[in-house]
């Protein structure tokens, strides 16, 4: 089993938050964009819609730094 250094785990967890952020800011922008109020005072319809695609953003973020921290196949 390859051993993980201290390093790798840092660029690991920073590309993650950087992802997870970045996701998160495109979906209230795109929350934005349609009118829907994140903040809004209670929990109505486009409250709730804005915080859906807050979160998606967010898990698309991650996963799009996951991905292109992969390490890539050799094309031959």
């Amino acid at each position: 089993m390859k051993e993980r250094t201290m390093l790798a785990s840092l660029i690991e967890g920073l590309t993650d938050a950087v992802g997870f952020v970045v996701g998160a800011l495109l979906g209230y922008g795109l929350g934005v964009t349609l009118g829907l109020d994140l903040f809004a005072e209670g929990y109505g319809t486009g409250s709730i819609i804005a915080i859906v695609l807050v979160g998606i953003g967010g898990g698309m973020g991650l996963q799009a730094a996951r991905y292109f921290r992969a390490p890539k196949a050799d094309a031959e």
